[in-house]
């Protein structure tokens, strides 16, 4: 595996993690039709935990399978699969060393009241299944939020050692925010600094709205504004919050949508400077040709030269 310089210099960025963690890393930006670039794709799958099994799959009930997801994984060409144990597990040996995975340590559910999430899995499973990261989910704002913060930090200690990649799912709420503050401008840029304070490799968030939630920060941004109204604008100032676009930032698909209003976000994300998207519901509850040709406008979007 040749790294490009535009790999080279993202590994730069992480100055404190060995040289497995690094080779985990380089696998997932070496991987796929994007690799090299910088950009990234990557399918998730841990929705069955969060929404139940119907209603992540009854849409294409071939993903009910573990296998049809490693197979869209690889069909379209990206560079890693996310999910939570049973399913990594239950396609583990016939997809051994065919793309990275990501193990999904943590997930809630549907059934539960509270904004918290339990551990699923553990960085021992992560190395037994071959794994190239963990991810972890934190809830900024959640009455449960610094129990999931403290988790996460001696976890991912335990993965760095290992050699093992950290992605952290920044997903605001809890009881202070409601629907429109849990996607606000503010609040996005707040998650992913947070994930990359905690030391998050690759940090997940939501596409953030042009709302701007937390009273404290209302005149910050009216004297230090951001253009709210372009969604370029947004997704340049979540970048600029992680670290000033030297951690990995990725962008989940979401609600399900058209395939146009996809394609039109990942455009502004794109010339914001993100480095991808991490599309779950909207790439496997659609019928396989249907996925893979939402898959691949993605990525032809994420090959086009900025500017």
């Amino acid at each position: 595996m040749q790294l490009t310089p535009k790999v080279k210099e993202i590994l730069s960025w992480y100055e404190s993690d060995n040289p497995g963690t690094k080779a985990n890393l380089a696998r997932i930006l070496m991987e796929g039709k994007l690799g090299g670039t910088g950009r990234v794709v990557i399918l998730p799958v841990d929705q069955g935990f969060e929404h139940g099994p119907a209603r992540s799959f009854a849409p294409n009930p071939a993903a009910y399978d573990p296998r049809y997801l490693f197979e869209l994984a690889l069909e379209a060409g990206l560079n890693a699969y996310a999910a939570p144990l049973g399913m990594i597990e239950a396609g583990a040996a016939t997809y051994a060393g065919a793309i990275p995975t990501i193990l999904k340590v943590n997930s809630s559910n549907s059934l539960s009241t509270t904004k918290d999430q339990g551990v699923t899995g553990s960085v021992a499973d992560a190395l037994r299944l071959g794994c190239s990261a963990i991810g972890f989910t934190i809830y900024p704002s959640s009455e449960y939020q610094f129990e999931m913060i403290e988790e996460l930090r001696e976890m991912a200690e335990e993965a760095k050692a290992a050699g093992l990649a950290v992605v952290v799912w920044s997903y605001p709420r809890g009881p202070m925010l409601d629907k429109t503050g849990e996607t606000a401008l503010d609040i996005c840029a707040y998650a992913a600094h947070m994930a990359a304070l905690v030391g998050a490799h690759i940090i997940k968030v939501k596409p953030p709205t042009s709302a701007i939630s937390l009273e404290a920060a209302k005149s910050t941004y009216q004297k230090y504004p951001v253009e709210v109204n372009d969604p370029v604008a947004r997704f340049k100032h979540v970048v600029q919050a992680c670290f000033g676009g030297r951690r990995l930032v990725v962008f989940s698909g979401g609600e399900a949508k058209g395939m146009d209003d996809i394609l039109a976000e990942v455009r502004s994300i794109h010339a914001a400077g993100g480095n991808g998207s991490i599309m779950g519901r909207n790439a496997f509850q659609r019928p396989k040709a249907e996925a893979l040709k939402l898959l691949n406008g993605i990525i032809d979007i994420y090959k086009t030269p900025v500017g």
